[in-house]
């Protein structure tokens, strides 16, 4: 296959090295190996996204605008091929090649508050400089993504759908979701009436999705795909997710899920650094419900996929995304007891 991509860039594949990189769950990932230069070439799921030209149309309508207001702003996007095209399409799927960043890292997990406030710093900063460009410009790479209200409706079905034996088994964490409706009730809230604005957002905020150079500080976002008109709370939420447990969402003993609180206090700062003047007074209001509302959500998710029978995320071993769902509803759970606090 590679042999096939690599000369429509005019890169000789007999004389580069190509190796599996990163731990991503969606697209496939490799880094090549030049005498002259590197580079990430990426296989895109079209299975998850549908459309992956609108993927492609969307990072060049934000590289046209950050070329223009913000040239200096590390922007990693598709290099072209020999042809001009930054997104490939052949029989054996789309496939697109990015520079290498050279002397940049990524992270797959946490280890102290201060890379947790430069991560939010760079994903503050990316909304920040893009408040002058039109989100509505953008394409969604996946429709309903943080649709809580729908997300909500499709777990009211999935317990119309279950069997006995997965309902009986999951009755106390569903009694726990309906119990707090309120927070779809706010999000509805917030669309339904136009409080809070539209704008470019990631909604893919995890650790992994930044650079850092080789002194730990933020370099800026990647992974790009998911990047489409949104709510900051998506954004400011999913981090909350990702980063104040230090126990993972596959931890089954609950007693170590716990909210850091110094973390909170990072994402906030760094946040808010970039985006304070940006905000409206009304979402800063929202800013602690941000929280909540993922990881309600993502609980959701995955309760709703146990009791269809794990037909989405799929499952490792029995009870998988059932141990899945009672570890979010943990941090949930902890969340809320913090709240006034955060």
């Amino acid at each position: 296959m590679f042999e096939n991509i690599l000369p429509l860039y005019g890169l000789n594949s007999d004389k580069a090295t190509v190796k599996l990189f990163g731990d991503g769950l969606i697209n496939h990932t490799w880094k090549v190996t030049t005498d002259t230069q590197n580079y990430i070439l990426q296989k895109v799921n079209n299975e998850v996204f549908k459309m992956p030209k609108d993927i492609d149309r969307n990072i060049s309508l934000i590289k046209q605008y950050l070329d223009v207001e913000y040239p200096n702003y590390l922007f990693v996007s598709p290099v072209s091929d020999l042809k001009g095209r930054s997104l490939l399409d052949t029989e054996s799927g789309y496939y697109r090649l990015f520079p290498f960043i050279e002397g940049s890292t990524s992270l797959n997990s946490l280890t102290n508050k201060e890379e947790a406030y430069e991560a939010a710093k760079q994903f503050g900063k990316f909304s920040k400089i893009l408040d002058g460009f039109d989100a509505k410009q953008l394409s969604i790479t996946i429709p309903d993504f943080h649709n809580l209200e729908l997300r909500y409706n499709q777990f009211l079905t999935a317990c119309e759908n279950a069997s006995a034996e997965r309902l009986e088994k999951a009755k106390d964490s569903i009694a726990f979701i309906t119990a707090h409706k309120g927070i779809v009730d706010t999000y509805i809230k917030i669309v339904t009436n136009n409080e809070i604005p539209l704008r470019v957002i990631h909604h893919d905020t995890k650790i992994n999705n930044v650079l850092f150079d080789d002194k730990n500080n933020g370099l800026c976002v990647i992974d790009l795909d998911t990047v489409m008109p949104g709510y900051f709370i998506s954004d400011v939420g999913d981090m909350m997710r990702t980063y104040l447990a230090e126990a993972s969402e596959e931890e089954t003993d609950l007693s170590k899920i716990s909210i850091r609180k110094e973390f909170f206090n990072a994402i906030y700062d760094g946040y808010m650094e970039e985006m304070n003047d940006v905000l409206t007074e009304t979402e800063k209001q929202y800013f602690t419900y941000s929280g909540k509302f993922i990881i309600y959500m993502q609980a959701i998710r995955f309760l709703a996929d146990y009791l269809q029978n794990d037909v989405y995320y799929g499952s490792k071993y029995e009870g998988h995304n059932f141990n899945r769902a009672l570890n979010q509803i943990q941090l949930l759970k902890e969340y809320i007891k913090l709240e006034g606090e955060l």
